[in-house]
């Protein structure tokens, strides 16, 4: 079994002041594949001192400088995908192939598009024609708690982290506990490529510990997190004493609208979006509302392309979805299909219970009501 037992905190992984242990499970088995540190309070309070003492300096270095350490760090991230690729399947259960495609290749969007808006962004520009003598001066806003979550970890990272550096902000990382490994990886390619210490760092937590210290640590300017509602609610409250930037990206629901003069690839597309990442994903869209007299035609269609997606190993090349990510979501899943069928909708594809030929493991059936 990985053990990854340290925090990078001010430049150098080190051991946990109040660690406590927690398992990393590969949901396509139901087995521990590694196991971290939670941290505690002195945890997060090194790692908010490290970047509270490298600010002044981080803040003052020309944003030419940041720009060029974050190209370094595309570069590694660029060497080291195959390996990035391996550890989200293993974390959360991607097919390797999504992995090495949409998981990786979304870290590497960002943080290639964060350099070209930063080459472009004026950090002093003139106020205007009728103010010739007044400027808009743009300042790092100060230490940043970057709180992520498991769907779409090199997403949420490298969208925090980059607009975070480019800025000129110092950070510290709480990736979501159930995958920590991608962000470890990360800590490491960050080390590569020379960032100052106390620029970034990072603590491992779940969200009752490193995450509500950090939202309520004094030495914080600014929390960014995306995840549940529930949790945005208590960081938001949790910032407000001591006057903190908040930003959330909280959870939704998003629908397709099917009208009768859709093109004849819109249902299959809307249904192959919802089941991409086994569901997990922000932007799925889980209804599909329907124009009356298209109705009885898109069920059927929805479900002939439900049926068709196949379930397997993450590990294993091909087109197909993995696993969810634990054992709790599979039984939160299992329980809302079964209150479908009790509450009288109409099931047309899945339903409860793994797919055939695979017992073990968080899998689910492409389900769909009607």
């Amino acid at each position: 079994m990985i053990e990854k037992r340290q925090f990078y905190i001010n430049g150098e992984w080190v051991d946990p002041k109040e660690g406590r242990e927690h398992h990393v499970i590969d949901p396509s088995t139901e087995e521990p594949a590694a196991v971290i540190s939670l941290g505690g309070q002195a945890d997060t309070d090194a790692a908010v001192a490290a970047a509270k003492a490298a600010f002044p300096g981080w803040m003052a270095t020309p944003k030419e400088e940041r720009i060029a350490l974050l190209e370094k760090l595309i570069e590694i991230y660029k060497a080291r995908a195959e390996e990035m690729a391996e550890t989200i399947t293993m974390e959360m259960g991607a097919p390797i192939e999504m992995s090495k495609t949409q998981q990786w290749g979304a870290g590497y969007g960002h943080l290639k598009n964060f350099v070209r808006a930063a080459k472009g962004f004026e950090m002093i520009r003139p106020l205007g024609d009728h103010a010739p003598n007044d400027r808009i001066i743009y300042e790092p806003v100060g230490v940043a708690a970057l709180i992520t979550p498991w769907n779409w970890p090199m997403n949420q990272i490298t969208l925090k982290v980059g607009a975070a550096a480019v800025a000129g902000c110092t950070m510290i990382l709480k990736p979501s506990e159930e995958t920590p490994l991608d962000a470890m990886l990360f800590a490491e390619m960050i080390d590569e490529a020379g960032f100052p210490k106390g620029v970034f760092n990072l603590v491992n937590g779940d969200g009752a510990g490193v995450g509500s210290q950090l939202s309520a640590h004094p030495g914080i300017d600014m929390v960014s997190f995306t995840g549940s509602t529930r949790a945005g609610i208590l960081i938001s409250k949790a910032a407000a004493d001591t006057l903190k930037k908040v930003h959330l990206e909280l959870g939704g629901k998003g629908a397709n609208v099917i009208f009768a003069d859709a093109d004849e690839k819109a249902v299959k597309r809307g249904v192959i979006h919802m089941m991409n990442n086994s569901g997990q994903s922000c932007n799925a869209p889980s209804r599909m509302l329907v124009q009356r007299e298209k109705y009885d035609q898109v069920v059927e269609e929805a479900a002939s392309v439900a049926n068709s997606i196949k379930v397997g190993n993450p590990h294993e090349e091909g087109r197909h979805i993995g696993p969810v990510v634990n054992e709790t979501q599979w039984n939160k899943i299992q329980d809302l299909i079964q209150v479908g069928i009790d509450e009288g909708a109409r099931l047309v594809a899945g339903g409860t219970g793994r797919p055939e030929g695979l017992n073990k493991g968080y899998y689910v059936r492409p389900t769909v009501f009607a």
